[in-house]
């Protein structure tokens, strides 16, 4: 079990200088990146980081002796928020299309001009940012949100995760009934697609959940608009609808929490029991009585199945709201790095414990 919360706040224009919460350190390192959203590390440790409303990207280098330097290597762009990267090359999840920056590493600092993938994707605004991934097979996977809140669209491309050639930009349905994802991740071990799912709005507090699911293959419908969680009944579209027919979540949060940016743990910094573990990005409610996420949880999977539980609880006191983390990446390093979209900033999560301290 993690240990219980022991916190030291200084704080920074971002929030936290330094905060230590049992074993695990967090720091800042930069709170330059405004509306900070996907990240994606180079193999030098080049972070670049998308951004939504602000229209930029971001490439926050480090230097041998630590110092930090932030560049806007492109601007105006519309929701630029979901970065992949293929081998030297940045790939640019914008509304309605995805973006190739070559050699991205040789060329952020020069405004380099990017090359269209595609320009055909759905143009709707309403959930139209993306997020990308990179599956085993090296296509790119792309998540395009409901335009609504509840609805059948005409378009089968919306409500779900589209698999793209990343050179001809040539898309397939890979995931059906899939309302917002915004967050993706591949397990080390089994190769399967774990994402996010954010559940419709106006049901109340507590419903429906926020889903975590795993894909084990191409075809399967995931039970957006009739179905929610494991058999909830959608009041508007759900008559005559079987929840057994849909694809079930593996993991559920409490409802309006955001579950968006996902990780598996696959550095040797944290103890052995974080292996493979979970990492997620809560961002947070907006249409909750009482505010609800705003937080970084982990699942650890163990015999008895997942085992979900807060990592870093520190953006919300009460109703008051510091920061919204959107993402998190394990870095070469074996750290944790977390965006926040709220404080435009990047952390680093280091362990600082003993090695069987738990």
């Amino acid at each position: 079990m993690i240990k219980r919360i022991l916190l030291l706040f200084l704080l920074t224009p971002a929030g936290f200088a330094d905060t230590v919460v049992g074993d695990f350190r967090l720091s800042v390192v930069t709170d330059e990146v405004p509306g900070a959203r996907q990240m994606a590390e180079t193999a030098s440790g080049l972070l670049l980081v998308g951004s939504l409303r602000q229209g930029n990207l971001y490439a926050v280098a480090t230097g041998a002796d630590g110092t930090v330097e932030v560049f806007t290597f492109a601007k105006w762009l519309e929701l630029p928020s979901g970065l992949a990267l293929i081998g030297g090359d940045l790939y640019v999840g914008a509304l309605d299309r995805v973006l190739r920056y070559r050699s991205i590493e040789n060329t952020f600092r020069d405004n380099p001009e990017p090359e269209i993938v595609t320009d055909e994707l759905p143009d709707e605004r309403h959930h139209g940012w993306k997020y990308l991934s990179v599956g085993p097979d090296g296509f790119l996977y792309v998540p395009v949100g409901a335009p609504c809140n509840i609805c059948e669209s005409e378009d089968p491309r919306f409500a779900s995760i589209l698999r793209m050639d990343p050179e001809t930009g040539e898309t397939t349905l890979y995931a059906a009934g899939v309302r917002n994802s915004v967050g993706m991740a591949w397990h080390p071990e089994t190769g399967e697609l774990w994402f996010s799912d954010n559940g419709r709005d106006w049901l109340g507090d507590d419903l429906p959940p926020e889903e975590i699911n795993r894909a084990t293959g191409a075809g399967a419908h995931y039970g957006y608009p009739y179905v929610h969680g494991e058999d909830i009944l959608d009041p508007e579209f759900g008559t005559g609808h079987d929840p057994a027919d849909y694809v079930p979540p593996e993991i559920m949060i409490q409802a309006h929490s955001a579950a968006l940016g996902l990780a598996f743990y696959t550095g040797a910094q944290f103890p052995e029991s974080y292996r493979h573990a979970l990492f997620i990005a809560e961002h947070g409610s907006w249409n909750r009585s009482s505010k609800v996420g705003y937080r970084v949880s982990v699942v650890r999977f163990g015999a008895s199945g997942p085992a979900y539980e807060p990592f870093l609880d520190l953006w919300l006191k009460g109703e008051k709201v510091s920061g919204r983390p959107n993402d998190v990446l394990v870095s070469r390093d074996g750290s944790l790095l977390i965006s926040d979209d709220k404080a435009g900033a990047i952390y680093r999560v280091t362990y600082q414990g003993m090695e069987g301290s738990e």
